[in-house]
C-alpha cells in the first residue's frame, strides 16, 4: 500500500510575510526609542528646571520677601523708638533705619524684576507708593520734634507708624505668602513621581517590544542575537538606570531640604512676622496714650501663636527641623527667650492701663535687661540666626539635589538617537537579506 503523497509548501513560501513583519517592528521600535527620548528628555528638563528655579530664583525671592518685610518692620521700631527716646536722638539708631529703608527698597526692586507672571502687581504697586510716603511721615516727625513738638497720639510719627502697619506691612506680609507659595509650588514640581512614573512604563513597554522582536528574530532568522537590537536594550538599560540613580539622588536632597530647610525657614519667617507685630503694636500704644485695649488682646492671640507650645510656630519649626545642629539650639533659645519677653511686654500694658507712661516708655524701649526692647532683640536675634541655619541646610541639600538632574535630559536624549539607530541598523541588515 503506498503512502499518502503530502503537498509540501512551495520553497520561501514559510518567509513570504518576514520583510513586512520586519519592516513593521523597525517602525514601531525606532518610534518607541524616540517617544521613549521625547518624553523622558521633557520630564528630565521639567524637573530639571523646577529643580534649578527652586534653588536661583523661588527660594532667593522668598528670602527677598522676608526680609523687605523685616526691613520695615524694623524700621519703624527703631526711628518710632528712637524719637520717643530723646529729642537730639544718636546717630547709630538713625543710620540703621535709613539703612533699612535703603534694604526694603533694594529688596522691593529686585521683587518687582523677578515677578514673571504679574501675580503680585497689587501688593508690589501698593509697597511702591506708600514707601515713600511713609518716610514722608516721618521726615516730618522727625522735622515737627526738633522744633519741640511732642511724640503723642496724632503727631506726624503716630501717622507714619500707622502707614507702616496698616498699608505697608500687610502688603509685605501678601508678598511673603505669595512667594512662599511659588516656592512650595515649584518644590513639588521638582520633587513629582507622576511624570517619572509615565516614563518607567513607556521605558518597560520598549523594553518588552526589543525582547519580543530579538526572540521573533531568533525564530525566523537562525541569529540568536541581532547586533542593533542588542545594543538599543543596553542603552535602554543604561539610561532607565541613570533615570533612577539621578532620582534616587535628587529626589532625597530636594525634599530634606525643602522639609528641613525651607519649609522651618517660612515658619520661622512667618513667627517673626508675628513677633515684629508685637514689638510695633507694643511702640505705637506707647505713642498714642490711648491704653487701647485691641493691641492687647491682639498680642495674647499673636503670642499663642508664635509660641512656644505644642501646635505653635516655634514647636512646629522645631519639629520639622529634628533634634540636631545649629537649627535646632536657636529655635530651643528662641522659645525661651519668647516666654521672657511675653511677661516684659505684658508688662508695658499694665503700665500703660495704670496711666504710668514714664515707666510704660522705659519699660517698652528702655536699654535695662528686663526691657520689652531687650526681649525683642534676642528673640528676633535667635529667631533670624534659625532662619540662617535653615537657609544653610536648604541650599546645600537642594543644590545638591538639582545637580543630580542636570545631565539627566542629554543623557536620555542621546540614548534614545543611538537606539534607534541601533534598531534601524540591525532591523534593516535583516530585510536586506530578502532583497
Amino acid at each position: 500500500m503506498t503512502a499518502p503523497l503530502t503537498r509540501r509548501r512551495p520553497a520561501g513560501q514559510a518567509g513570504a510575510h518576514t520583510p513586512g513583519t520586519l519592516r513593521t517592528w523597525l517602525v514601531a521600535l525606532v518610534l518607541l526609542s524616540l517617544a521613549w527620548g521625547a518624553f523622558g528628555g521633557w520630564m528630565a528638563s521639567q524637573h530639571s528646571s523646577a529643580a534649578s528655579a527652586v534653588v536661583t530664583t523661588d527660594e532667593p525671592l522668598s528670602l527677598d520677601a522676608q526680609r523687605l518685610h523685616e526691613s520695615i518692620a524694623d524700621a519703624d521700631v527703631t526711628i518710632t523708638a528712637t524719637f520717643l527716646a530723646s529729642s537730639r536722638p544718636p546717630l547709630a539708631p538713625l543710620q540703621r533705619y535709613q539703612a533699612d529703608i535703603a534694604t526694603a527698597s533694594a529688596e522691593l526692586a529686585r521683587l518687582r524684576a523677578g515677578d514673571g507672571d504679574h501675580t503680585l502687581d497689587a501688593a508690589l504697586a501698593t509697597l511702591v507708593g506708600a514707601l515713600p510716603v511713609y518716610t514722608g511721615y516721618v521726615a516730618d516727625a522727625e522735622n515737627g520734634y526738633s522744633l519741640g513738638y511732642p511724640l503723642t497720639g496724632g503727631s506726624f510719627m503716630q501717622v507714619a507708624s500707622e502707614e507702616a502697619h496698616l498699608v505697608l506691612l500687610p502688603a509685605a506680609r501678601t508678598v511673603v505668602t505669595q512667594e512662599n507659595t511659588a516656592l512650595t509650588a515649584a518644590s513639588s514640581q521638582a520633587t513629582g513621581l507622576p511624570t517619572v512614573i509615565v516614563a518607567l512604563v513607556l521605558a518597560l513597554i520598549t523594553a518588552v517590544s526589543l525582547y519580543r522582536a530579538q526572540r521573533w528574530l531568533t525564530r525566523h532568522t537562525n541569529r540568536m542575537f541581532n547586533g542593533g537590537l542588542v545594543l538599543a536594550s543596553v542603552l535602554l538599560i543604561i539610561s532607565v538606570g541613570w533615570l533612577l540613580a539621578a532620582f534616587g539622588v535628587a529626589r532625597p536632597d530636594l525634599e530634606r531640604g525643602i522639609g528641613q530647610g525651607s519649609g522651618p525657614a517660612q515658619t520661622l519667617a512667618q513667627a517673626s512676622i508675628d513677633v515684629q507685630q508685637i514689638r510695633g503694636d507694643a511702640v505705637l500704644n506707647v505713642i498714642s496714650r490711648s491704653g487701647d485695649a485691641s493691641f492687647q488682646q491682639d498680642f495674647i492671640t499673636t503670642s499663642k501663636l508664635v509660641g512656644p507650645g505644642s501646635g505653635t510656630l516655634l514647636a512646629s519649626a522645631a519639629t520639622a527641623q529634628g533634634s540636631s545642629g545649629h537649627q535646632a539650639s536657636a529655635v530651643a533659645a528662641a522659645e525661651r527667650e519668647a516666654t521672657s519677653w511675653y511677661a516684659a511686654n505684658a508688662g508695658v500694658y499694665r503700665l500703660g492701663a495704670a496711666a504710668d507712661y514714664a515707666a510704660e516708655q522705659n519699660m517698652a524701649i528702655g536699654a535695662g535687661a528686663s526691657s520689652s526692647a531687650a526681649g525683642y532683640a534676642l528673640l528676633e536675634n535667635d529667631i533670624t540666626q534659625a532662619i540662617a541655619d535653615d537657609q544653610a541646610v536648604f541650599r546645600s541639600a537642594a543644590t545638591a539635589g538639582a545637580n543630580a538632574l542636570d545631565p539627566l535630559e542629554p543623557v536620555l536624549i542621546v540614548a534614545s538617537l543611538l537606539m534607534a539607530l541601533g534598531c534601524a541598523r540591525g532591523l534593516s541588515r535583516r530585510l536586506a537579506e530578502y532583497r
